[in-house]
């Protein structure tokens, strides 16, 4: 009676090794699986593999908007180098204009005291007062010119004009003519001393005064923008008064002026 039990508990331990080997089996089978899914990469995962592309066309309109934004800048900056070059030409076009203007300016009132001075040379020559030259023509006349020399041109031109006036056929008409468009001129009332020009050389075409009052015309005319009539009269002055300071001046400006 005794064998009998034991062979049953070896058959026992047996079967339970058998059940033993199979849980175990199966446990390890079921980790696997479960490290096999754990494993899976986040390529392999669909959520993340649309956050990956969707951040790579983010990246992608970054660096699209960011190249557009720098071609524009460097458009803009470009636009304005270009507005600063021809600022700057055009200040440098200006600078020399005004330098120009002054030279001019200065040459005018050179040439005007030149003119004086030689009238006062020949005054001092001649007395104040000759037939048929009155002495309050010749009183009038001073003063108008001493205005003159002296820059004041606003009373040089009432003086002036008072004279032609008071004097139309005086034997200082023709000079008063011409230094009140003189007066006009250095004041830039180009449209006056056109006129006073003009009227000395229709009214005394053989006055000492009309190779003068011919040039200072052209001189005028160039200013008030009239350049070829202004030019034609130049070359007026050099082929009618040929070896004049008139003809000589004409000549210098000719040379200078843009064919």
């Amino acid at each position: 009676m005794t064998r009998t039990p034991g062979r049953r508990t070896g058959a026992s331990r047996s079967s339970i090794s058998t059940e033993e080997v199979m849980m175990r089996a199966a446990t390890c089978t079921l980790a696997v699986l479960l490290l096999a899914g754990c494993a899976t990469t986040p390529e392999e995962d669909p959520v993340q593999t649309r956050l990956d592309d969707l951040d790579a066309r983010v990246g992608r309109i970054d660096r699209i908007v960011s190249n557009n934004s720098l071609v524009q800048l460097s458009a803009q900056l470009e636009a304005q180098q270009r507005e600063l070059r021809e600022l700057r030409g055009r200040i440098e076009e200006l600078q020399n204009d005004n330098a120009k203007l002054r030279q001019e300016q200065r040459n005018l009132y050179a040439d005007l005291e030149r003119r004086l001075t030689e009238l006062r040379s020949t005054q001092a020559v001649a007395p104040s007062a000759s037939a048929g030259n009155p002495a309050d023509e010749q009183a009038l006349y001073d003063r108008a010119l001493e205005a003159l020399r002296n820059r004041d041109y606003a009373a040089a031109v009432d003086g002036l004009r008072r004279l032609a006036a008071a004097y139309p056929d005086g034997a200082l008409a023709d000079n008063t003519q011409y230094w009140l468009g003189e007066a006009y001129y250095v004041t830039r009332e180009y449209d006056h001393a056109a006129a006073a020009f003009q009227r000395v050389l229709e009214n005394w075409p053989s006055s000492r005064k009309a190779p003068d009052a011919l040039l200072k015309l052209a001189y005028t005319q160039i200013e008030q923008g009239k350049r070829d009539v202004g030019r034609a009269n130049l070359q007026q002055v050099v082929d009618r008064y040929p070896g004049t300071d008139a003809a000589r001046l004409a000549s210098e400006r000719l040379a200078r002026m843009p064919r």
